[in-house]
């Protein structure tokens, strides 16, 4: 199997669904990444809080997919926001990563108090530019903080990373990114921890396919042209994430998994979070 991708506004392009690292650690993180790009994954999201970049690193390692065919994605951490401490932390992070370029690099969290993400985003514009990185974006950043972004250095992100599940699908969010040319990117898509993968309207729809809950909401992830970063230690559950590019959803059963929508399930609100 292998993902399909979008277009970025800067040219390059993002597979349509990528596998999300976060918990995976140690020699059983190596093998799960292994396994999932092995299965098909291109798309590998980690981050420098999450400890595991040399891990993703050893898996790429010992793949035998070419390195063009892979698009690895890091984010840049709130302690480190700031004009030449991103420029030593994203250095740091290839360092680890054993990389010659990131595909793409994100602010992680805007930490609006400290308010040095501008700063930042000037920083990743120059690690662009020098080529270390193919794309940049940002996550879980509002529209207002995106125009600022926009209006200060002229740029704006390709790809922004938020909080995305059917109780919290983002509408306006993703509105305000279709109209700037942004990609939106979900993380935790099937809101792990909650009861979403047992509700009925779920259930129903995942039956009428004749697929698991879980796949179901990724197939609605992709109605929406939102990229879903599902993580997953189970190899059975990483193939079955990435088998549902045919799934092929009525427009009436986006609109039923839409209609769960509750709000925020984390209580990281990106106006008043503050990420170390």
């Amino acid at each position: 199997m292998t993902a399909h991708a979008y277009a970025l506004a800067d040219g390059n392009t993002i597979p349509a669904i990528g596998l999300g690292t976060y918990g995976l650690n140690d020699q059983s993180g190596v093998q799960a990444i292994v396994s999932a790009i092995q299965d098909g994954y291109r798309l590998i999201d980690t981050a420098y809080n999450y400890g595991n970049e040399e891990v993703v690193a050893e898996a790429i390692r010992r793949v035998d997919v070419d390195r063009s065919d892979l698009f690895v994605t890091t984010k840049l951490p709130g302690r480190h926001h700031g004009i030449e401490e991103t420029l030593a932390s994203f250095e740091q992070s290839r360092k680890r990563l054993d990389l010659d370029w990131v595909d793409l690099y994100l602010i992680h969290w805007p930490n609006p108090k400290r308010d040095r993400y501008v700063d930042s985003w000037r920083s990743m514009i120059k690690l662009k530019e020098r080529g270390v990185v193919r794309s940049i974006g940002v996550s879980n950043f509002t529209p207002a903080m995106l125009d600022r972004l926009n209006a200060e250095t002229g740029l704006m992100p390709v790809v922004n990373q938020v909080e995305l599940h059917p109780y919290h699908p983002q509408a306006e969010l993703r509105a305000y990114h279709s109209e700037h040319a942004i990609r939106t990117e979900s993380w935790t898509p099937l809101a792990k921890g909650s009861e979403l993968l047992a509700e009925p309207v779920i259930t129903e729809i995942a039956a009428r396919h004749g697929v698991r809950p879980a796949q179901a909401v990724l197939a609605w992830h992709l109605e929406l042209g939102s990229v879903p970063i599902p993580k997953s230690a189970d190899a059975a559950r990483r193939r079955q994430n990435l088998d549902v590019f045919d799934v092929g959803l009525e427009p009436a059963e986006v609109d039923a998994i839409s209609g769960l929508e509750r709000g925020r399930l984390w209580g990281a609100d990106p106006e008043v979070h503050e990420e170390l």
